[in-house]
């Protein structure tokens, strides 16, 4: 069997967990755990296996084989998920999070000052935490704004993202 061959058929064991993430995707820690010590552990049994062996089967120099040998060293990582329902497969979500801001990344560059970063990253903070709070940035930023000169400072908790309440829900 060719690199190329055994390449493919790892993907698709890789393909089959994440298969078993999408159906379980929401549910409560409990299910997920269950189904990922049920359905998931003994898909890696088989994956690591099949990576030990395709091993001897491939050029030791070759990316797939250092591939193969990034994933056993960090075997106990990479399976961590299946021990606690809480924890995702992946680090797609923080990715995506941070996507952003790699992707302007070259425009940083031109916020001025050492002072101009400090300002565009505290403003970055608080948007990505406002959407990972579910809350419009827009709508957040603008009320913030408009209440936070006399919002008594021993209370200024209350303005976290993951405590605001919109100044028009108060019915303030």
């Amino acid at each position: 069997m060719t690199a190329a061959n055994l390449c493919n058929r790892a993907l698709e064991k890789i393909g089959d967990l994440f298969a078993i993430e999408r159906e379980i995707n929401g549910k409560n820690p409990q299910i997920r755990l269950a189904a990922r010590q049920e359905r998931s552990v003994p898909l890696l049994a088989d994956l690591k296996a099949f990576m030990k062996t395709s091993l001897n089967r491939i050029s030791q120099k070759g990316d797939l084989a250092k591939a193969f040998r990034y994933c056993l060293k960090r075997w106990e990582a990479l399976t961590r998920y299946t021990l606690d329902g809480r924890l995702e497969m992946s680090n797609n979500a923080a990715e995506r999070a941070i996507r952003p801001l790699t992707l302007g990344r070259r425009n940083w560059t031109f916020l001025g000052s050492d002072t101009g970063g400090t300002r565009a990253a505290i403003f970055y903070t608080i948007i990505q935490t406002a959407k990972l709070n579910g809350i419009n940035p827009q709508a957040y930023l603008t009320d913030i704004i408009q209440r936070i000169a006399d919002h008594p400072a021993k209370d200024i908790d209350q303005l976290l993202p993951w405590n605001w309440v919109p100044l028009q829900i108060r019915g303030s």
